[in-house]
């Protein structure tokens, strides 16, 4: 690695500005959507209400953001392009950052790798241009403009051609463009955007929004269903909770509308985008309970608190962040998630009744002549009665898997059955689905996956009252560690002891294990603890002992739970439908799949070509 020549001192010497800015666009500026990042909140810091961003060949030879916001003076152009200038704050207090941008760094970094021309104006003050080509700046010059700023970089990288090497494919560059467009698009409702590629002469617009209104929850719901889907908001729950000095508000998923890459997670610190390995660690751990380790929630969180609070010049891009109390923000996001999943009881993905309906396909049928009318309960009743078939039901349940059940009549006091939210009971088929009916359609259930999850349920609630039993081992086992794996597991030791593994220090990096949780069995100490860090290194806390012990629980509700195959009475299947109603999180298994499919009668209708 050694490159001078022996028996020579290396002499210190002085970078020249070009080199520097070059050294400094390689931490700022990985890629085209690294600048368009950095131009974007250059425009929104500016007070920009629209903002228009136009990209050829992925961002490699054109990137143009052009703004509304206040401008600058042909005067303030070169100070702009100089590094570490900036507007944004005054060098006094470093914590106390409330924009997007504060080093002072992109401009020059840009124009010191590619082709960067600045057009600009401020209110009351003439336009003026500047240009500067692999740093080499020119004069400032007047130009047409009648307010904003328009940031035109072209030839990213000319200046740094061995960086154009790693670059990806034009489409897989867009697509990155587009990401952070999306991001900050989310964390700014009230402003609007719109991202053009003009690759080869072309100009065709791939994300376009307008700016909200109303208040928080009404924008950020109606920017995210143009952003993330009107899927994602009609499944989601609105999350508004605070501890001590910080708050969450966003949305989050049900967990049956799952992904299976992280792709559709959305965090945001103060309003910026951020990538940060302890928010993603505590979002798991809200949701670990409901998917599996190949599923994914869908959100878009933000965490808002005194600037004072937390650190956000810990990495180059800002898309990692520093807590000053983080273990008080991991506790806010489980407890809020967890407390809204909670308040969602049995509710269950539409999207799980769209993929049923989307999996029929019904004949196709000619052009109807006439409009059939939906006949009246009376009318249906006297058609029932005399269309019974002759064999009845008795007979045919010996020849299918299939089979009706008797009305469940309610009490004077009590409203219809039909008229709770998993309706009554009217059939079980395959001895395993149960059929209900619902004032507004019918409800498929699967009684072993429903059933399984009240047990499990039951058996947590059951874990949380009596604690973790755990057993002494006769022989404490050593396990020798380097000193800071040593110092990372002792520093959650006694979140580990609640789970019912204790741990001591043995003595350099050795930590003697004294106690494991009893329902684990016999334990293989030293693959646990490598296991839980892991898990700390890369999530920096571990959910590990707690997933083991309940992924017993859920093995124990399996076989404890109703199997499939079973006929179920009619007093059974309302029994279970009623307990579903009152658990939480009953509209999903242990893995995240649902537990029941609810058909609207107007959807069933839409099959059969009656409406």
């Amino acid at each position: 690695m050694n490159s001078h020549v022996p028996n020579m001192r290396p002499v210190i010497r002085q970078l020249d500005d070009a080199a520097i800015n070059r050294i400094a666009a390689g931490e700022v500026v990985e890629r085209p959507a690294s600048a368009v990042k950095e131009l974007v909140e250059n425009a929104i810091d500016a007070g920009a209400r629209r903002i228009g961003i136009e990209i050829a060949d992925g961002g490699k030879t054109l990137i143009r953001v052009t703004d509304d916001g206040c401008g600058m003076t042909g005067a303030e152009l070169p100070l702009a392009l100089s590094r570490h200038a900036t507007s944004k704050i005054d060098g006094t207090d470093l914590l106390n950052i409330h924009s997007f941008g504060f080093r002072g760094e992109a401009l020059p970094s840009l124009g010191a790798v590619g082709r960067l021309t600045i057009q600009s104006r401020a209110r009351g003050a003439e336009a003026a241009e500047l240009s500067v080509s692999g740093g080499a700046m020119e004069a400032v010059k007047p130009c047409a403009l009648n307010a904003g700023t328009v940031v035109t970089l072209r030839d990213l990288f000319y200046a740094t051609p061995a960086r154009l090497k790693f670059l990806r494919t034009d489409r897989a560059e867009m697509q990155a463009v587009s990401d952070v467009i999306k991001r900050l698009a989310m964390a700014e409702p009230s402003i609007g955007f719109s991202l053009r590629d003009v690759s080869g002469g072309n100009d065709r617009v791939s994300f376009s929004v307008d700016p909200e209104s109303g208040d928080l929850f009404d924008a950020l719901r109606g920017r995210l269903s143009r952003v993330m889907g009107a899927e994602f908001v009609e499944n989601a729950l609105p999350i508004d909770a605070a501890r001590e000095e910080f708050r969450l508000t966003g949305y989050a998923a049900l967990p049956t509308y799952s992904r299976g890459t992280a792709v559709a997670q959305y965090l945001f610190v103060n309003g910026r985008p951020v990538r940060d390995k302890m928010l993603i660690g505590a979002l798991r751990g809200a949701y670990h309970d409901f998917l599996s380790r190949d599923r994914h929630p869908a959100v878009a969180l933000f965490v808002d608190c005194d600037p004072h609070k937390v650190d956000v010049n810990v990495h180059p891009a800002k898309s990692e962040v520093r807590f000053r109390d983080p273990g008080v923000v991991r506790g806010l996001i489980v407890s809020a998630l967890r407390h809204a999943l909670a308040e969602a009881g049995h509710r269950a993905s539409s999207t799980v009744a769209n993929a049923t309906l989307g999996a029929m396909r019904p004949e196709p049928v000619p052009p109807r002549v006439y409009q059939m009318d939906r006949p009246s309960s009376f009318a249906r009743a006297a058609s029932y009665a005399a269309q019974a078939p002759e064999q009845g039901f008795a007979e045919l349940a010996r020849e299918y898997s299939g089979r009706l059940v008797d009305d469940v009549l309610p009490s004077d006091d009590m409203a219809p059955v039909e008229a709770l939210p998993l309706g009554a009971a009217r059939g079980q088929v395959h001895e395993n689905y149960i059929i209900a009916q619902t004032e507004t359609g019918m409800v498929i259930v699967d009684q072993h996956a429903a059933h399984e999850r009240l047990v499990y349920e039951k058996l947590k609630r059951q874990m949380a009252e009596n604690g973790v039993a755990a057993q002494a081992l006769l022989i404490p086992e050593v396990v020798d560690l380097s000193p800071g794996d040593r110092d990372a597991l002792l520093s959650v030791a006694e979140d580990l002891t609640r789970m019912g593994l204790t741990l001591e220090p043995f003595g350099g990096g050795a930590v003697a294990v004294r106690e494991t949780p009893a329902i684990l069995g016999e334990v293989n100490a030293k693959k646990l603890l490598e296991d839980i860090l892991d898990e700390l290194s890369d999530l920096g806390q571990s959910q590990l002992v707690q997933d083991k012990i309940e992924a017993i629980l859920s093995r124990v509700a399996c076989h404890g739970s109703i199997r499939s195959g079973r006929r179920m009475r009619a007093e059974e299947m309302n029994a279970l439908l009623r307990e579903m109603e009152a658990t939480p999180h009953s509209g999903q298994c242990n893995h995240g799949r649902p537990t029941y499919v609810e058909l609207k009668l107007s959807d069933i209708e839409r099959l059969f070509g009656r409406t």
